[in-house]
């Protein structure tokens, strides 16, 4: 497979991982405002969740890329799965017992629905038993966004050049085909939760460059999750 459909884009308007974090952030506190503090009789209302539902697909494409490129999958799997014990208080306080859990939940079993598909790659259907099944118990627990989260993540790394052919060299000035492949799969899973959001959570994958950015070492990287259940906590003590 080769870099069909080139476009060429502005360097300027490229993306770093590191934007990607934090355009996904910002987008998950807007949404998440609205949706606890402002309510519908808001004007602002529609308008930043429309905004918010860039968060979660982005989030989606960065645990398929740092699953990827991690060196230490299983650590990866417990970071997440920490910040989702951790951020389930905070969860409670605002949802009350639903039955619904925390997205880094979604986040942690769709990283062991990608370590599954490596290691049973070469045998398709029980590879995808495999995968079916923790899209299953992502729907089962009531993890936010459920089994459409952990078939996002596997669609959005299946769909990498680095799982079907060498990773092409994305530092130029035309973006290749795979960043249109992953968004034109992905898309009605993103358009589930809203058409505009899914739009603008696409641009903003589109634009991914592929490099790290400026967002490095532990502390950074532990802060970056970190604004999950902090966010929330603070939410919670303002109702």
């Amino acid at each position: 497979m080769d870099s069909a459909f080139p476009i060429s884009l502005p360097l300027s308007l490229r993306l770093s991982g590191s934007s990607l974090k934090i355009i996904a952030v910002l987008s998950m506190i807007a949404d998440h405002c609205a949706y606890f503090l402002l309510g519908e009789v808001s004007t602002l209302y529609e308008p930043l969740r429309c905004l918010g539902r860039i968060a979660f697909p982005v989030f989606a494409f960065l645990v398929a890329e740092g699953f990827a490129h991690s060196r230490n999958r299983l650590r990866y799997f417990l970071m997440l799965l920490g910040f989702g014990v951790i951020s389930e208080l905070p969860w409670y306080l605002l949802n009350g017992s639903d039955g619904t859990h925390n997205v880094m939940f979604t986040l942690a079993l769709g990283v062991v629905a990608l370590a599954l598909f490596d290691r049973l790659c070469e045998n398709g259907p029980l590879s995808f038993i495999s995968v079916a099944l923790i899209a299953s118990a992502a729907w089962w627990l009531g993890s936010d966004y459920d089994w459409r989260g952990v078939a996002m993540i596997m669609l959005f790394y299946i769909l990498r050049f680095s799982t079907i052919n060498p990773w092409l060299e994305r530092r130029h000035i035309c973006f290749p085909s795979q960043a249109l492949l992953q968004i034109i799969f992905t898309f009605p899973l993103m358009a589930h939760y809203g058409v505009a959001g899914a739009i603008l959570a696409s641009a903003v994958i589109f634009l991914y460059d592929g490099s790290r950015g400026f967002i490095r070492g532990k502390t950074a990287k532990y802060a970056f999750y970190a604004v999950y259940p902090v966010h929330l906590l603070l939410i919670s003590v303002c109702i």
